[in-house]
Order: structure tokens, then sequence, then C-alpha cells
């Protein structure tokens, strides 16, 4: 047994240690710093905290960028997983509508683009939210073993292509028929209408 540990450091990120774990290498430890706390490929993340509901009332924000556009009012969010195990996409339903069942075929729908679509004939189904605060915390906290475990076994149902570093598959996230409806009724409703004379 090995009496003293190699420690590398200065620059470290993920490229580097894929290249070095398929190299082989016998470091012990990873002084990862600068790639821990920033993000190299993309320094802002572009997304916003928006409100999408307000008394029970849904709100939503619209914009000409189709992508920016909210989905207004409460929701419910589940992973929908394939016969093979793998997931296959994540589903945003009303909370009216309950979960979405395994073995029965369900249209997913792009929140905003009426072509995109797929029917889905999920093997399991998994709710994802889960309340742990309200008011006060609901239930207790895992360790950062429990979390570190759950990571890897969420990412264990990814398909490889899912988390490849280079040009990975976007991991698709889809509204049932219910909410895509609702969101473009209230889209249109909030839409300006523009006047010509």
């Amino acid at each position: 047994m090995c009496a003293y540990s190699i420690v590398a450091s200065n620059d470290i990120n993920e490229r580097s240690l894929k290249a070095l774990k398929e190299a082989g290498h016998e470091i012990n430890a990873f002084g990862i710093g600068t790639h821990l706390v920033t993000c190299q490929k993309q320094p802002a993340l572009g997304g916003v905290y928006k409100l999408v509901e307000v008394n029970g009332k849904p709100r939503i924000k619209l914009s000409q960028d189709v992508e920016k556009i909210t989905i207004p009012g409460q929701k419910d969010v589940y992973r929908l997983y394939g016969s093979s195990g793998h997931a296959l996409v994540d589903m945003l339903v009303m909370p009216s509508e309950g979960a979405p069942k395994a073995g029965e075929r369900i249209l997913c729908r792009h929140p905003h683009v009426e072509t995109k679509r797929a029917l889905v004939i999920p093997a399991r189904v998994e709710p994802l939210l889960k309340l742990v605060f309200d008011g006060k915390l609901t239930e207790q906290m895992p360790s950062l073993d429990e979390l570190r475990s759950h990571v890897f076994a969420q990412l264990a149902t990814m398909r490889e292509d899912h988390v490849r570093l280079d040009d990975p598959t976007p991991y698709k996230v889809s509204v049932s028929s219910m909410l895509y409806d609702y969101v473009h009724q209230l889209w249109m409703s909030e839409a300006p209408i523009a006047e010509l004379r």
C-alpha cells in the first residue's frame, strides 16, 4: 500500500478529469477550485425567477422570444421511464390532472410549439416534486452521502447521449395536453392586440 498521496490541482475541469481517467493515473485526490465555483462554458445563466401565480391567480410572462414565455400556475412534474429503464422525458401537468399512469399512452407536448409532440407509453412514472418546506422543514434532510447516491442513481437512468461531454442530446421537458391548452388560452387572453387604422 502506498504511504503517500498524490494530489493534482491547477485548473482541473471535467475534460481534464476524463482525459486522466482514460489515460490511467495514480492520483488520489484532485483540488478543484475555479471550475467548481464558476462555469467556464456558460458564465451567465440565461434564466430569471418568474412568478407564475399570485394569490391563486395564474400569471404569464410574454416575450417575442417564445422560449422565454413562462408556464403559468401550479404544476406537478413527473419523470417518464421507458422499458429499458432509461428516462424518456419529464412532464409538467396541472395538479387537477393527477399523475400519468405507467402503461397508458400519453401525449407529451412542447410547451410552445404545436407541432413538437410525441406519444409515450411509460413503463414507470416517478413524481419529482416533493414538499420539504412549508414554513418549516416537513421531513429530515438527506445527508451528503445520501444526496451523492441519489445523483448517481439518477444519472444512471439517463441515456449516455444525454450525459456525454461532447454535443449531448438535449433532455426533453414536455407538458400535458391540458396544460398546453391552458398556457395557450392565457397567452392569447394576455397578448396585446394591434389596432390598425
